[in-house]
């Protein structure tokens, strides 16, 4: 059977970009490797009715293309865990905190803190987050991690370590393996802090203050609804023959071959490694397969009530355990993040000890109640075979090294996935899906 377009993945990339070619007029086919869509948003439903992702959750006031689709698709949008009453909890090997400075801040790092991230995102204006590679300073600014760049303006230890627990938090990988560059391209297209970009690197409010009330993973559901048998599931791809003007070829495990005009990748960098890829340019080919994820996993825990709340906290967390963050996602249920520093350890505990160890960093953060769950859910999405990680990690070297086809299409063989943005999360998801097929659609 012959279609217009055949997409591969059936996550919020791949959907979002069918479900466009296919308001478009396309005959579009989705194959999808897993036994359900959306990749790497999945909930599931307590018996109470609760609502519990077990993927991504949160976007923020700047994700534009994901809001934009959950408003055409129906859906709610109300405030994340950031409208939580109470205060945040830091647990290090020396001691637990709540609210602000840390507590291994000493006098004088609440004034230098201040001024590093003023420089940061002082620096951060110099780059256009489209076209990285083109300033003045790009191939510097990528070989210097972040943590580098913090000593080299100054920054105290204590500075250094709270800039590192909230990268940590975010699981993307360590401050010491980060490029400077990349930080910067994610800081320019997302600025943070008080409008300004001085209080905070990062702001939370831009990047994780929404949440659809309906299930993040709703989005993927409805789309795939729209779609209907438009989507094929356990259908995994081995091999992709792009030819220009002639048709493609999807080869499907087992051997079943199908054709297209054209071919929209929405696999994430880690699997598509996997797939054999004809007629695309070598150019195109290694910048996609030089492209990494942070090895991370997550963590869902259920219960009764947000217990949490009877110590002051707000169930938002940065933790140097194996945890590296915990945020609550719905009531009384409770999320963290194994950052990829310690993947490995979470990796090495046998699998039926898992639970009680990641249960043991969130007791030490708000008591013994934590041991007693309704509910947990562990996804290890750096060693799912159909994801290979998390968001996009890049580290010293790697913009200049992907350089500036990161992104870009080769018709008829189009890319999207959060990977293919600045940075992850799944308004790049939805950014990058919606832009290839409208791409695949300008050329007919």
């Amino acid at each position: 059977m012959h279609h217009d377009v055949i997409v591969l993945g059936a996550g919020l990339a791949g959907l979002a970009a069918a479900r466009d070619l296919a308001a478009g007029g396309a005959d579009v086919l989705v194959v999808e490797a897993r036994d359900r869509v959306g990749g790497r948003v999945e909930q599931t439903a307590l018996p109470d009715g609760r609502l519990v992702q077990l993927g991504g959750e949160v976007v923020g006031r700047a994700h534009t293309a994901y809001l934009r689709l959950a408003g055409e698709l129906g859906l709610t949008l109300v405030p994340s865990y950031v409208a939580e009453p109470g205060a945040i909890a830091r647990a290090t090997p020396e001691g637990v905190s709540a609210g602000d400075p840390p507590h291994w801040f000493a006098p004088g790092d609440d004034s230098c803190h201040r001024r590093v991230t003023a420089a940061f995102a002082a620096l951060a204006r110099t780059v256009d987050p489209d076209d990285p590679w083109h300033h003045p300073d790009a191939a510097a600014l990528d070989r210097v991690g972040v943590g580098d760049w913090l000593r080299s303006e100054g920054a105290t230890p204590g500075v250094v370590r709270l800039w590192e627990i909230g990268q940590l938090a975010l699981a993307s990988g360590s401050y010491e393996r980060t490029s400077l560059l990349s930080a910067l391209r994610k800081h320019a297209a997302v600025p943070g802090g008080a409008g300004d970009g001085v209080s905070e690197h990062y702001d939370y409010e831009d990047w994780e203050g929404l949440r659809v009330a309906e299930g993040s993973a709703t989005v993927a559901l409805r789309m795939s609804g729209e779609l209907g048998d438009r989507v094929r599931l356990g259908a995994v791809v081995e091999a992709v023959d792009v030819r220009r003007g002639e048709g493609c070829a999807v080869r499907l495990a087992g051997g079943e071959t199908l054709g297209c005009g054209a071919v929209v990748s929405a696999l994430p960098v880690g699997p598509l490694r996997s797939v054999r890829v004809s007629g695309v340019s070598d150019e195109r080919l290694a910048s996609l397969h030089r492209q990494r994820q942070a090895v991370a996993a997550k963590f869902v825990a259920a219960y009764d009530k947000p217990f949490w709340r009877a110590s002051g906290h707000n169930g938002l967390s940065e933790c140097e355990g194996v945890l590296g963050s915990t945020w609550p996602q719905n009531e009384g249920v409770l999320s963290a993040l194994v950052p990829p520093e310690r993947y490995g350890t979470l990796l090495g505990v046998p699998p039926g000890l898992r639970e009680r160890e990641l249960l043991g960093d969130v007791a030490r953060l708000y008591g013994d109640d934590a041991h007693a769950p309704l509910h947990t859910w562990t996804r290890m999405w750096g060693t799912d075979p159909w994801t290979q990680g998390y968001v996009t990690q890049w580290t010293p070297g790697d913009v200049t090294a992907v350089g500036p086809l990161h992104g870009t299409h080769e018709p008829p063989f189009y890319v999207c996935g959060s990977d293919q943005w600045v940075a992850g999360y799944m308004e790049g998801a939805v950014r990058t899906g919606r832009a290839a097929a409208k791409e695949a659609l300008r050329r007919g």
